[in-house]
C-alpha cells in the first residue's frame, strides 16, 4: 500500500516558485526606477529650456539685435574672422592713406599710436563726408589728444606734454631755482603720464568697441624728423597758469 500512495511532486512548487520570485525582483526593480527621481535627460531639458528663455529675453530686450546680450564673439563676425585668416597687416603711412573710405573696395582705417583699426562698419562717420573723415586713413594720435582737429592730424608726439604743463607767468617766486627744476621735472613726469593715459583711453575704444577690430600696425617710412610739431592753440589755451596753481594752493 506504501508503494501505491502517490508521491508528492515538485511541479507546482517549482512551477510557483521562480515565477513569484521573477515578479517580485521586476516589482522591486520597478520601484527602484521610481526612486531615482530626476534623471539627466530631465536635467538636459531644463537647462535648454533656461538658455532658449534667456536668448528669448535677450532678443526682446535689445530690440530684436542680439540674443546675447549685445555679446558677439569675435568668430560670429565675417570681418573679424577673414582678417584672423590673412594676418594682421603692416603699412606705411603713406600706404595706410588709401585706406580713407575713397576706394569702396578697400577697408576704412583709423590708426591710434601706431595700431590700425578697421571701421568699415561705420562708414557714415569715418567714411567721405562723414563728421569724423579726417581721422581715416592716418594715424592721429596727436588730435585725440589735443582736441585740435585740424592741425594736428598726425602721430608725432613730441612735445604734446606741453599742454598740461603751467604756464609761468609769476616772475618773482619766493623758491630757489634748484627747486625750481625738481618742480618741472615732477610736473614733466605727471605730464608725459596723462598724455599716455589719454592715448591709452583711445586705444581702448576702438580695441572694445563692438564694431572695429584690429588691423595691423603701421610701420614708419624713415621715421619722425626734422622739428617737434608745434603746440597747436587750443590746447595752449587749456595750459594752467602757474599764478592760478599758487592762489589755490
Amino acid at each position: 500500500m506504501s508503494e501505491l500512495r502517490q508521491r508528492p511532486t515538485a511541479t507546482s512548487k517549482s512551477s510557483n516558485g521562480p515565477d513569484k520570485e521573477s515578479r517580485s525582483r521586476q516589482h522591486s526593480s520597478n520601484e527602484t526606477d521610481q526612486d531615482h527621481g530626476i534623471s539627466l535627460l530631465d536635467i538636459i531639458r531644463v537647462i535648454v529650456t533656461l538658455i532658449i528663455a534667456c536668448c528669448g529675453l535677450s532678443y526682446y530686450m535689445t530690440s530684436s539685435e542680439s540674443v546675447l546680450w549685445g555679446y558677439r564673439p569675435w568668430y560670429t563676425r565675417w570681418p573679424v574672422v577673414k582678417q584672423w585668416v590673412q594676418g594682421p597687416v603692416t603699412l606705411t603711412p603713406s600706404q595706410l592713406s588709401l585706406y580713407n573710405g575713397t576706394d569702396a573696395t578697400l577697408p576704412l582705417y583709423v590708426a591710434v599710436n601706431g595700431t590700425i583699426f578697421d571701421v568699415s562698419a561705420n562708414r557714415m562717420i569715418y567714411g567721405p563726408g562723414g563728421s569724423y573723415n579726417f581721422f581715416a586713413g592716418r594715424d592721429a594720435t596727436r588730435a585725440f589728444v589735443t582736441g585740435c582737429f585740424k592741425e594736428d592730424l598726425t602721430s608725432d608726439m613730441r612735445g604734446v606734454e606741453i599742454m598740461f604743463m603751467p604756464v609761468e607767468d609769476v616772475e618773482n617766486e619766493s623758491i630757489t631755482s634748484a627747486q625750481k627744476k625738481i618742480r618741472r621735472e615732477k610736473e614733466l613726469r605727471a605730464a608725459k603720464a596723462r598724455v599716455e593715459g589719454a592715448v591709452k583711453r583711445w586705444t581702448e575704444f576702438f580695441s572694445n568697441h563692438k564694431k572695429y577690430f584690429e588691423a595691423g600696425r603701421v610701420v614708419e617710412d624713415g621715421g619722425v624728423v626734422g622739428e617737434p610739431w608745434p603746440l597747436c592753440e587750443g590746447a595752449q589755451k587749456q595750459r594752467p597758469k602757474r599764478s592760478a596753481m599758487l592762489e589755490k594752493s
